[in-house]
């Protein structure tokens, strides 16, 4: 055990975030974090390492050498990239210890042999020069790997873009891996490119450390974790299994949990029912009646599963244009004297849902600029003239951060719709002071929800999209998919979002070396199914025929119940397999 985290509760004021929280991390454990934007989950993770101190609850910390990774940087904007990366823990430990006992040593003074302390110390410094020269091309390689140039060491963090700043820090963790017990990661793939989420799922993996990771990138945590804690309303719940896993199992637990509150609706309605009509029939004074009365006292209480607030999109479609909606011949984009983008070929028809992916600086959004006719291109670049676009900017340049979201939509709709403008902001949960506050004081997910209602609120035929999922939560990304799958225009999506392509996209087009190439079918069609994590079981979905109980964990099941097995559950659920009660799916 490395970490253990009992009962934990957290309030800042009046806000309850936190009321009982427990987790247990081992050796090699990699468990993913999830829960909705507020949830908790980034407190409880400085909880752990001990930068919050809870109010209530126990943490016992067996790991020595922890690691982390925050979800903003917290450096100072003068701090280098070489300060930020650091050295690993522990590597040169024993060096520097020495040496100042050394220097101890020589300020003390008395009877010592000088010379042997001044050979020793001027090794010692030897080794250290030696270590800095091969830790700093080991850092050198380590930026390289990540996307980041090698030669920039020296330039300070506030120079940086958002995606640059994220690409030092992952270094840094990864520095950090090779040394550590533990570490503690809180959105790690933010504003990264594919190929370095990949890079760093690689290096999670082999590097055999226990991580715990908070990500909204369902595509990262089915890849990397084989646990799931999900923090909802202030309490935690574990489940066996990747994020996949989690999402198929809470669903059947909701499911279990709503027809057993219905049954015991319906008993009870039932028995009620019994106990009335022998009260009007002048027998309440009976034995009968009184039995009755306790039977419906000593029922098992049953509470309804509570049900979070959704968001309701409705995408509307405007009149459908012809077949052909957006065709590319020989397109080539120059900005500043330089070639972005050359020899593009598109024919993009109605119907398609194209997932854009690439490098960060590959030309992504110069293309989708491109295609709205916002820079210059040379070669044939044709739109039907029956397409009306709709346009998200993953920045939200749209939006007046000093006006207020209400403000901002009735800027959309018409000053006089007022009612109108409410309605359509509580879809996207955006209600009471969050409509009517400065948009400057919402939080990122909260401006993505403003800035997708103004772009929905009319009817579209083309959807042009930059990263829309950026800071939308899990249950927000579900919702969009949802939406856009229904959706009849085209959709032009650039992403990283590898799960949401897979769930939208009939095609992806990829942008490497200044030109794209399309190709069918969604991103794992593409890149092959990801590889399975060293931990992560095979799990199997089963419909129950019969009722049984489970006992290992004596919990019963009945008839037209789901449960989703794996290899390492398959002890309590042999018996009702070998009788028939289990049907796999």
């Amino acid at each position: 055990m490395l970490l253990k985290a009992q009962s934990i509760s957290k309030a800042f004021g009046p806000l309850k975030v936190l009321e009982d929280v427990s987790l247990q991390i081992n050796e090699g454990d990699r468990i993913g974090l999830v829960g909705m934007n507020g949830a908790g989950k980034s407190t409880f993770l400085k909880i752990l390492l001990g930068l919050e101190k809870q109010d209530t609850g126990e943490i016992t910390r067996r790991a020595n050498r922890i690691g982390y990774m925050a979800q903003f940087s917290e450096f100072p904007a003068e701090s280098t990239v070489r300060d930020v990366l650091g050295k690993p823990y522990g590597v040169n430990e024993k060096i520097l210890n020495r040496i100042r006992e050394i220097e101890e040593i020589m300020i003390a003074g008395g009877d010592i042999d000088w010379n042997a302390l001044a050979e020793e110390n001027a090794d010692l410094e030897a080794q250290m020069a030696k270590f800095d020269r091969e830790l700093d091309d080991k850092l050198r390689k380590t930026l390289d790997q990540v996307g980041f140039p090698g030669d920039r060491m020296d330039s300070t963090m506030g120079s940086l873009s958002g995606g640059e700043r994220t690409k030092v820090l992952v270094a840094r963790i990864a520095v950090q891996m090779e040394d550590c017990d533990l570490v503690l990661m809180d959105e790690p793939t933010s504003h990264l490119d594919i190929s370095t989420m990949e890079w760093l799922e690689r290096k999670i993996v082999s590097s055999g450390c226990a991580v715990v990771v908070i990500s909204h990138d369902r595509y990262f945590l089915d890849r990397i974790t084989h646990r799931t804690m999900e923090i909802e309303r202030g309490r935690s719940r574990e489940y066996k299994g990747n994020y996949s896993a989690f999402v198929e199992k809470k669903n059947m637990e909701i499911e279990r949990a709503l027809k057993e509150f219905e049954r015991y609706e319906d008993q009870k309605k039932k028995q009620e029912a019994i106990a009335n009509q022998m009260f009007h029939d002048q027998r309440r004074y009976m034995s009968d009646y009184k039995t009755r009365l306790m039977m419906i006292s000593k029922m098992e209480e049953k509470e309804r599963p509570e049900e979070n607030k959704d968001i309701s999109i409705k995408i509307q479609a405007a009149h459908k244009s012809g077949k052909n909606v957006l065709m590319a011949e020989n397109v080539s984009v120059d900005l500043g004297g330089r070639n972005i983008l050359h020899d593009i070929n598109l024919d993009i028809q109605k119907g398609d849902k194209i997932g854009i992916f690439g490098a960060n600086g590959a030309g992504k959004t110069t293309l989708l600029n491109a295609i709205l006719g916002k820079i210059p291109v040379n070669g044939e670049l044709w739109l039907a003239p029956g397409a009306k676009i709709g346009y998200y900017s993953q920045n939200h340049e749209g939006l007046d951060l000093n006006l207020s979201a209400e403000e901002q939509m009735l800027i959309a709709i018409g000053k006089d719709r007022k009612a109108d403008a409410r309605n359509m902001l509580a879809r996207f949960l955006i209600t009471d002071e969050l409509a009517t506050n400065r948009m400057s004081a919402l939080s990122g997910g909260q401006r993505a929800r403003v800035a997708l209602c103004v772009l929905l609120h009319d009817a579209t035929n083309v959807l042009v999209l930059d990263e829309p999922t950026n800071y939308l939560d899990m249950e927000s990304k579900h919702v969009l998919e949802g939406a856009l799958a229904e959706y009849d225009g085209v959709s032009l999506i650039v992403t990283h979002d590898r799960f949401f392509m897979d769930s939208v996209c009939n095609k992806v087009a990829e942008v490497a070396k200044g030109t794209v190439t399309v190709h069918n079918g969604n991103y794992t069609d593409l890149k092959g199914e990801p590889v399975a994590t060293d931990t992560t079981e095979k799990k199997e979905t089963y419909r129950v025929l019969a009722p049984f109980t489970n006992w290992v964990d004596r919990k019963k099941y009945v008839k037209g119940d789901k449960v989703v097995v794996g290899p390492s559950e398959w002890k309590g659920f042999e018996n009702a397999f070998n009788q028939g009660k289990l049907k796999k799916v």
